[in-house]
């Protein structure tokens, strides 16, 4: 093992996790492949689960890829110091898995050619020349593309309800915003549980404009994903949006009218995952495969509990306007191959091959699910149960993070809930309203925006709670905008010039 990945290892050994090896990784010295004609690749990625996993199903993606490859895995929860180390310190791997698009270092690094541009070679290989345009631009750092997108759900959010309280209260399911507050007034004043007590309310949510019920609801109402940009170029925070407006009036409906949890400014999330599944509340906001966990978690409370998730709401019931928010426009992060590691194109096209065997439905069912009859069986229509949940979490689950793109498989787990929410997940996609400044830079927003984004936050919920009113948000905005708002705006339109020019 050649000096650079003997560095790598011993920076994964000093976070207590082992390097997953097999095979000798490629380097100067080193043939790119074995006596067998299997090439060898080190990849160095993140870990979400407490250990690596074992060599069974490793063994087997090896197999169908023919490639031998040198797992170097970083935990998740150390993940941008050491990447900014290896960075520094150019102790890399073949394919690095960079998750953090917005870290300064890694941005520099993108930009400054320390990886391969890859645009000319996508279309090459079947798999990644069916990665959407869409796609390769929110990945693209000032319209070049570093490496491979790795795909995630474009727009995974939506609205889930207590269909069982539905059912009782003789109500359908809402399909506009109007509606959709109607039922908020009924779960909260007429009873839904049958208990004879006034102790539910409509919606529960928790502290969060992004994740929780806030953005979604703004879709419904027409905000943009955080930014829109007009046909000249010019640029608009989504909270100076009419449809940001409304979103708040909703919000402050429910509020006033006592139709969502009183604390939701201050909740966590948590205790709204656990409101929800006590009975407290019948409507839910957010991601649409939260549905499985919150049913779960009532089980031996509310064992009678039934749930509906809605994706397709409206405020004007003109199914045409449906939209949803997208979180990163789907883009996970890159697979990134360093030229440093990569020394030519005939290298750099043996592990673009590999990364499009990756995404083949074979692999993603290995990385997903494991072996069939050892971690797993399948039933006709191609749905999953798992048959050994502690080996599946053990030989299989630390896999979930490598995985180059995760929606659009048949194969799918056999919960009708998980798998009715992989479906409107997937429909959402349609409809998604992407963040046209998503893979641009302002600087200003780079040392400035979290800070900034405070004043809006807190004006946003002042104006909801009755503490401010109108004119008093829009004061709060141009204080926004004097703070650093308008270099950012500003910053912003000339980076989506100079790439759209």
């Amino acid at each position: 093992m050649n000096m650079k990945l003997m560095k790598l290892a011993a920076l994964t050994l000093c976070g207590s996790l082992l390097l997953t090896a097999c095979g000798e990784a490629n380097s100067a010295e080193e043939p790119p492949s074995n006596e067998n004609g299997m090439a060898n690749i080190s990849w160095m990625n993140i870990l979400h689960a407490p250990s690596p996993p074992t060599d069974t199903v490793l063994s087997k993606i090896e197999e169908v890829t023919q490639t031998n490859i040198d797992f170097a895995w970083v935990p998740d929860s150390s993940k941008e110091e050491r990447i900014n180390t290896s960075l520094a310190s150019d102790s890399l791997a073949d394919i690095v898995s960079l998750t953090m698009l917005e870290n300064s270092s890694v941005r520099n690094a993108l930009k400054a050619g320390v990886f391969w541009e890859v645009s000319s070679y996508l279309d090459e290989f079947p798999n990644l020349a069916a990665i959407s345009q869409d796609m390769r631009n929110s990945a693209s750092i000032e319209g070049k593309l570093y490496g491979i997108p790795m795909q995630k759900d474009v727009a995974r959010n939506g609205v889930i309800i207590r269909k069982d309280w539905l059912d009782t209260l003789g109500l359908s399911v809402p399909q506009t915003t109007d509606e959709l507050m109607e039922v908020a007034k009924a779960f909260t004043e007429q009873d839904p549980d049958g208990n004879g007590v006034k102790d539910t309310t409509g919606f529960i949510d928790r502290s969060d404009l992004v994740f929780g019920a806030f953005k979604t609801l703004g879709s419904y109402f027409g905000t943009p994903s955080s930014w829109a940009v007009s046909d000249d170029g010019k640029v608009t925070p989504e909270f100076e949006t009419e449809g940001y407006v409304k979103t708040m009036d909703f919000m402050k409906q429910l509020y006033e009218g006592g139709y969502i949890n009183q604390s939701f400014a201050v909740t966590a999330k948590s205790d709204q995952q656990q409101g929800f599944s006590q009975g407290k509340a019948g409507i839910y906001v957010g991601a649409l495969f939260d549905s499985k966990n919150l049913l779960n978690s009532a089980k031996g409370v509310q064992d009678n509990m039934e749930l509906v998730m809605v994706n397709d709401i409206t405020s004007t019931g003109n199914k045409s306007d449906r939209a949803i928010w997208s979180t990163s426009n789907g883009v996970g992060g890159l697979l990134a191959f360093p030229k440093s590691e990569v020394k030519d194109e005939q290298e750099l096209k043996r592990i673009l091959q590999f990364v499009n065997d990756v995404m083949s439905e074979e692999v993603y069912t290995l990385m997903t699910y494991g072996i069939e009859g050892i971690h797993y069986s399948m039933n006709e229509d191609k749905s999953v149960t798992i048959i050994n949940q502690k080996l599946w979490e053990q030989e299989v689950q630390p896999f979930a993070s490598s995985r180059p793109k995760e929606p659009g498989y048949e194969v799918h787990d056999n919960d009708p809930l998980k798998t009715e929410a992989g479906r409107l997940i997937q429909d959402n996609a349609t409809f998604a309203v992407l963040n046209p400044l998503y893979s641009l830079e302002s600087d200003t927003y780079s040392s400035q925006g979290s800070e900034l984004q405070k004043i809006i936050t807190d004006a946003t919920y002042k104006y909801i709670l009755g503490d401010i009113n109108l004119d008093e948000f829009k004061q709060q905005v141009q204080r926004w905008r004097k703070s650093g708002g308008d270099q950012i705006i500003s910053e912003y339109e000339a980076a989506y010039k100079a790439v759209n020019s």
